[in-house]
């Protein structure tokens, strides 16, 4: 290489760049040291061309495997590569090195723009990809060294820093985004593959390939676990996106096996991404297709009752899946005597009329479930101020309870208003019955107001229910995108609702000890995060109590990850009462077609009759059982 400034660290300071080899281009680092730059005589064997450009290897690879020995060449005109070179092509070009994104929020990609002057050496040169998991394999478990110093890629506060900025040099070993990015524009093999989720809207598909993985479910995906810091979200697994020969990937579910994969590694829309050379096919789908009923039962004596919980997804009296929704509450859940429900919308739906009440969706879907099992379930809500809950424009979405009246009553009913905000009384007894917790507080702005109520069992005891579906996540940045730790939206405004939720509990923990308190519902946050931490030593994570492994706890597909919004808490005394406690995935396991919610519903067995005196119960906040891993 001919001497230049650019080998000084000052890219951009002159426009002529000497030739370079394209390992020298991409640098050790995340951007190029030329960007910016004109280079010429890059020579490159041709491994890939797609609608817009090529991909060219190295035919002197550098030996630091850190370092890409592959790089995109974009092109805005079609007759540079139609007719011009074919894969296995040696080639010459001149060109700009540019470090491209579409999106500030987005990482770069290194690429050589505006091909010239291409001069072809030699043709049929033999093209063989990097086999991944025997070449190269993934790091798990950390995505960026700048995550690892903040505590981990959900660590709070986030968005420190920038990848883009720190520019670090790439440790592939060790950290996921630094071994995707040592392999942009390299032509790769993914042996095995393995989907971890249902297609895009772009027939977009996460999976993971023969390497080793960490939190691997009995479906086939892989969980968000804990970490060696802070959670484990699993950045050994890549996205498959738009083949590059125009066909269409054919559809998948979680834990389907898929056929090999060639292709080029690119980062497009916030991901590191793999553009197969033609479509990925299925070889084998998981089995089964959906999972079987719950076993979890309600024996209807002091051994428990039923609940269960259900996001059933913007649910109106006119949407086709209200049916669907009845028959999972009947066939999967076994019609527990108690069931949590997260948006439920007006009676109207997203049509923005200005009704705010849900009782005629309610009595549809209660009616439902009468005509498949027999219970004529009642129903406790309190509608929200219009448009003041977030959401579906229009929709209104609110929690609301079904409850089975052979086993529950609502105590001394005293209907709070959407505003008003229900209080601890002594005995304990709550001021509205059901009433909204803390409905003024600005944590709530724009978002579902938790539902408090307490219910008579059968046998005269007492149970209260808080129902909660907090700030969602929108406004989240890429898990690969720049901000480090990547930006978790909503989480403060989900902290002040936690804390929120978590003094109720306590005011009624304080009146009484041994009070029997179930708070369930769409949390929105994973259990190792800021938020779900301030129910420690109150309320007991029902995973954790009941020792559901930590790769089974998920409720939800979000990119490469099952993971868990939904919640199931209890206080003390359940704890020591043997409950039980299940996911049923009939929706994550689903078709994209077959999926009735993007949520999984859960139902556990508590028994929450009268006191019984055998039990030994101790200190009420047992260091053991505090919310965790």
């Amino acid at each position: 290489m001919k001497f230049s400034l650019f080998s000084l660290g000052l890219p951009g300071l002159f426009s002529l760049v000497a030739s370079l080899t394209i390992s020298e281009i991409n640098g050790p680092a995340h951007r190029s040291p030329y960007e910016d730059g004109d280079v010429t005589n890059v020579t490159g064997l041709v491994t890939a061309i797609g609608p817009s450009g090529f991909f060219l290897r190295d035919t002197t690879p550098d030996r630091l495997i850190q370092v890409s020995n592959s790089v995109y060449v974009f092109t805005s005109s079609s007759t540079t590569i139609r007719g011009n070179i074919t894969v296995g092509d040696i080639i010459i070009i001149d060109g700009r090195i540019l470090e491209y994104r579409s999106s500030r929020t987005y990482l770069f990609l290194t690429e050589i723009s505006a091909p010239k002057n291409l001069r072809k050496v030699s043709s049929g040169n033999k093209v063989e990809p990097v086999v991944l998991g025997k070449e190269r394999s993934p790091p798990t478990y950390r995505y960026s060294a700048i995550d690892e110093g903040a505590g981990g890629v959900f660590a709070v506060p986030n968005n420190q820093s920038l990848y883009s900025v720190v520019n670090a040099t790439l440790e592939q070993d060790k950290y996921g985004l630094d071994f995707w990015g040592s392999l942009s524009g390299e032509l790769v093999k993914v042996p095995g593959p393995v989907a971890l989720s249902k297609p895009s809207s772009f027939g977009d598909v996460w999976v993971h390939g023969e390497w080793r993985v960490t939190g691997k479910n009995s479906r086939g995906g892989l969980t968000i676990v804990p970490g060696s810091s802070g959670a484990d979200a699993n950045p050994e697994a890549i996205r498959i996106g738009s083949p590059l020969d125009g066909t269409k990937n054919e559809a998948t579910r979680l834990g389907d096996k898929l056929e090999e994969i060639t292709g080029v590694v690119t980062y497009a829309f916030g991901f590191y991404t793999v553009l197969p050379l033609t479509a990925l096919k299925v070889r084998s789908n998981a089995e089964p297709s959906i999972p079987p009923p719950t076993l979890v039962k309600s024996s209807s004596t002091c051994s428990g009752l039923t609940f269960g919980c259900y996001n059933v997804e913007n649910l109106a009296l006119s949407s086709a899946h209200l049916p669907q929704v009845a028959d999972h509450i009947v066939t999967y859940l076994g019609t527990p005597d108690f069931v949590f429900l997260q948006e439920v919308q007006d009676d109207d739906g997203p049509n923005n009329s200005g009704n705010v009440s849900s009782n005629q969706t309610l009595a549809a879907l209660s009616a439902a479930i009468r005509e498949r099992s027999g219970v004529s379930y009642g129903f406790a809500v309190i509608d929200p101020v219009d448009g003041r809950d977030g959401g579906q424009p229009g929709g209104n979405i609110r929690v609301a309870y079904l409850y089975n009246p052979e086993f529950f009553t609502l105590r001394n009913p005293n209907l709070g208003s959407s505003t008003d905000a229900t209080e601890v009384l002594p005995g304990p007894e709550l001021k509205f019955n059901p009433g909204r917790i803390d409905p003024a507080n600005v944590a709530w702005t724009n978002s579902r107001k938790p539902l408090a109520a307490v219910f008579d069992t059968k046998d005269g005891d007492k149970v209260f229910v808080i129902n909660v579906h907090f700030t969602s996540k929108g406004g989240s940045s890429s898990i690969q995108g720049d901000a480090r730790p990547p930006v978790n939206g909503g989480v403060a405004e989900r902290q002040a609702q936690a804390e929120s939720v978590a003094s109720f509990v306590s005011k009624i923990l304080a009146e009484d000890g041994a009070a029997k308190i179930i708070i369930a519902g769409d949390f929105n946050e994973f259990t190792y995060v800021s938020p779900m931490r301030a129910f420690d030593g109150i309320a007991y994570d029902l995973d954790i109590v009941t020792s559901i492994p930590v790769e089974e706890r998920y409720t939800y597909l979000f990119d490469m990850n099952s993971q868990q919004l939904d919640h199931m808490l209890v206080s003390y005394e359940i704890t020591q009462r043997d409950p039980e406690y299940e996911h049923v995935h009939v929706n994550t396991w689903n078709t994209l077609e077959g999926e009735v919610s993007d949520h999984d519903p859960s139902i556990a067995k508590l028994n929450v009759f009268a006191s019984i005196h055998e039990v030994m119960r101790g200190s009420s906040h047992p260091g053991a059982l505090e919310l965790g891993p």
